[in-house]
């Protein structure tokens, strides 16, 4: 496996793999790898002939200054778990080596980006998708992994890739949890061992929101999840919207698209994210 700190060392790896018609997946991350990261690494070396991990902390997707320093790091940590998988190529370059000058790059999603995590996020997805956009310049690759988790990001990238015509194939993977339920997340590890014992509350109440949906309107299911949350304070709820499943608009009645449910919710001073699909 090589480790890439360079935007140069990865281009020439990437132009080895073209020339030997080899095909090139890509795993975009911020490290603090999981066994989530790891099913989507497999995945893409099942299904690609070349598997390429980026491992960087990006600076410009964080509204919150306090949110990017507690961001977990351990790179060594990351490059051995990805060794142990066969990853080939792990690009971990720094912000420097990334934004040599100030980005100047800026994207449009129209409505995409306008509810969720748009409004209590200003700049994130203007910040993903100018790393991502770049990831997929400097990677060539054929198809890129992303976690349906962060189902919103998923939706903006999808649409990055429409307006601008990019030759690659964007892989949806099912959320991988923990066995008590838990969405896994590098934010996880920031949970005191109270806070974690009773995070796996979200995944339950959607779970449950999915099967009163048989008989409850989405209006009702809405109300059934806020008063949930505000029933245990140990959580603060930022927001549960159903929305549909492609355009990501608040709906009341069931899509032809498919609904999926989206929630954030601050837990022991962390932000945590998950979605119920119905």
């Amino acid at each position: 496996m090589q480790v890439c700190r360079k935007i140069d060392e990865l281009l020439s790896c990437v132009e080895q793999f073209k020339q030997q018609n080899k095909t090139i997946g890509l795993l975009p991350t911020m490290g603090a790898l999981h066994e989530g990261h790891l099913s989507l690494a497999k995945r893409a070396k099942k299904e690609n002939d070349v598997l390429i991990c980026s491992v960087f902390v990006n600076p410009i997707q964080f509204n919150n200054k306090e949110d990017l320093e507690k961001y977990p790091r351990d790179l060594d940590s990351d490059i051995k778990m990805l060794e142990e998988i066969d990853c080939d190529v792990v690009f971990a370059p720094s912000a420097e080596e990334v934004y040599a000058e100030e980005p100047t790059e800026t994207y449009s999603f129209g409505a995409l980006e306008q509810v969720l995590e748009g409004p209590q996020r200003p700049g994130h997805f203007n910040g993903v998708a100018t790393i991502v956009h770049r990831l997929f310049k400097w990677s060539k690759a054929d198809r890129a992994y992303f976690g349906e988790k962060d189902y919103q990001q998923i939706a903006i990238v999808k649409d990055l890739v429409r307006q601008y015509q990019i030759p690659i194939e964007i892989v949806e993977c099912p959320i991988f949890r923990d066995p008590d339920g838990l969405a896994t997340s590098s934010r996880n590890r920031r949970l005191s061992p109270e806070a974690r014992k009773i995070a796996p509350k979200i995944h339950e109440i959607l779970t449950k929101s999915a099967e009163l949906s048989h008989n409850m309107s989405y209006s009702q299911i809405k109300s059934y999840v806020e008063c949930e949350f505000k029933m245990r304070k140990a959580f603060d709820l930022e927001y549960f919207e159903i929305v549909d499943a492609k355009t990501l608009q608040p709906i009341r009645r069931p899509s032809e698209n498919g609904a999926v449910g989206c929630v954030a919710v601050w837990l022991d001073g962390v932000r945590l994210i998950d979605i119920q699909k119905y």
